[in-house]
């Protein structure tokens, strides 16, 4: 799945992540997320960001969802 193929839900996802990096320097938590794009499930958001990480569109440096950073 490249970048032009992501579901609506994941552009949101990118778009919210982008924004957040933006203003805060640092990528938002999973529930940061969920309230952005509408989902209350951390595990549907934690599903939609792993989709996107082994796609390429979002890497990060630690463990935690907040090291993320925009792909290549």
């Amino acid at each position: 799945m490249a970048a032009d193929h992501l579901t609506e839900r994941q552009v949101s996802i990118l778009r919210c992540i982008t924004e957040w990096i933006a203003e805060y320097g640092e990528g938002p938590t999973i529930r940061e997320i969920g309230k952005s794009v509408g989902l209350s499930s951390t595990s549907s958001v934690a599903y939609q960001l792993r989709r996107m990480e082994q796609a390429g569109v979002i890497t990060r440096t630690g463990r935690q969802w907040r090291s993320c950073r925009l792909g290549n």
